[in-house]
């Protein structure tokens, strides 16, 4: 049918309801063949549909095959699908500071996401163009990436041969997915040596290579490699080629969505980043950057701290929505919660359904051919208003389905 039909058509909701009682939902998970706690895109559907989702919303990195089964797969569960991305970015301003804005060990980089992609299987020739690149980048990082190791390893005694395709190959196969659709990610590599590397042959030289014992548990093992040989300034680490902050919000743009900020705060130790000191000081500045969206991970977050930068978020006329990512192997429920699985405030959750519903309309709207938030007509309070009706009107007519 193609994903923009697929979008277009998944409601038949022909006015606008808007209800704020929340529903479970769920507004950033990652998809396999990205790295993933689901084996397939069916397990990611199943558990939402299971949990009781209302919506479930995708976001991979580069590339978006993957999302017109997603959407067909959650319309016949009744979930209504969001499909999305996130971008590794790079804020000069903040690098010259010397800044941590969201990633917890380094300066200037920035993770960005887009929701709500409703063009992103009919990109411009420009967002192609730049996709293209950004694939591109990737892929030689990574192939730099397992060579060095590679070479780390026989230093240390370790005889293991190790390509970047046999390890785009063991993911496509793992996931039952067409190779050229596998971006490969540091957890990628570290699984592969993992599997790899706890063979009897090797037994010997992964004592040495860990100092001591290695972990017995196979993820234990993968973030032990990966913290080791991949993370920056350790033997395999490789300089990631950002995307200007700038170019990244275009590209969310021309790919039909909305940029938004993920917000880490208390999730790293030490607390909040520069950047994001204070929640009104973050609202401020993402609204002076152009952003019109911020998302949370609550799991990462105390509940208190969560509803002060949420409600902060909000009172600037940010749209704001929350999610799990998913993107580290090992069980957990899709619908969100606070850190130590601790309930997400009543305030705070009214307003990522609101945000879920702002991201629902939207993706309809784009995928219509009309326009989407940022380009609608009315304050940014009359379009929230406008476009959580529409959302929501959507999402209910899917869920009623089920």
């Amino acid at each position: 049918m193609g994903l923009r039909r697929l979008l277009a058509e998944a409601s038949a909701a022909v006015e606008g309801r808007w209800d704020p009682e929340p529903r479970p939902h769920n507004a950033h998970i990652h998809l396999p063949p990205n790295f993933s706690a689901f084996d397939s895109v069916e397990d990611a559907v199943e558990q939402a549909r299971s949990e009781g989702a209302a919506l479930l919303g995708a976001a991979n990195y580069y590339d978006y095959s993957v999302f017109e089964r997603f959407a067909s797969l959650c319309l016949e569960a009744g979930v209504f699908p969001l499909v999305g991305t996130e971008i590794l970015t790079w804020m000069e301003d903040c690098a010259e500071r010397g800044w941590l804005v969201n990633d917890p060990g380094n300066p200037g980089k920035a993770y960005l996401c887009g929701k709500a992609l409703a063009l992103c299987a009919e990109p411009t020739p420009w967002a192609a163009s730049k996709l293209g690149e950004i694939r591109e980048g990737d892929a030689r990082r990574m192939e730099r990436m397992v060579e060095l190791v590679g070479e780390h390893l026989r230093g240390r005694g370790i005889a293991l041969s190790l390509g970047a395709e046999e390890v785009r190959a063991r993911v496509a196969q793992r996931h039952r997915t067409p190779l050229d659709t596998v971006v490969l990610q540091e957890r990628h590599l570290a699984m592969a040596l993992a599997e790899r590397l706890a063979s009897p042959e090797h037994e010997e030289g992964l004592a040495v290579l860990m100092a001591g014992d290695p972990p017995a548990d196979p993820v234990a093992l993968q973030n032990e490699l990966r913290n080791r040989l991949l993370k920056a300034g350790r033997p395999a680490y490789v300089d990631e080629r950002f995307v200007p902050f700038d170019e990244a919000a275009r590209l969310i743009r021309e790919l039909g969505g909305v940029p938004c900020y993920p917000a880490i705060m208390d999730g790293i130790p030490g607390g909040p980043s520069p950047f994001e000191d204070a929640p009104e000081e973050l609202a401020r500045r993402l609204v002076e950057r152009g952003i019109p969206a911020i998302e949370f991970i609550p799991n990462r977050n105390d509940p208190a701290v969560l509803e002060e930068y949420a409600l902060a978020a909000r009172a600037a006329g940010l749209v704001a929505t929350a999610g799990t990512e998913h993107n580290t192997l090992g069980s957990q429920p899709i619908v969100p919660r606070c850190k130590g699985g601790l309930p997400i405030p009543r305030r705070a959750a009214e307003i990522f359904w609101e945000g879920a519903c702002v991201m629902a309309g939207h993706q309809l709207a784009v995928a219509r051919g009309e326009p989407g938030f940022e380009e609608a007509p009315g304050t940014v309070e009359e379009r929230i208003a406008a476009f959580r009706a529409v959302g929501c009107a959507a999402i209910l007519e899917v869920t009623g389905r089920a």
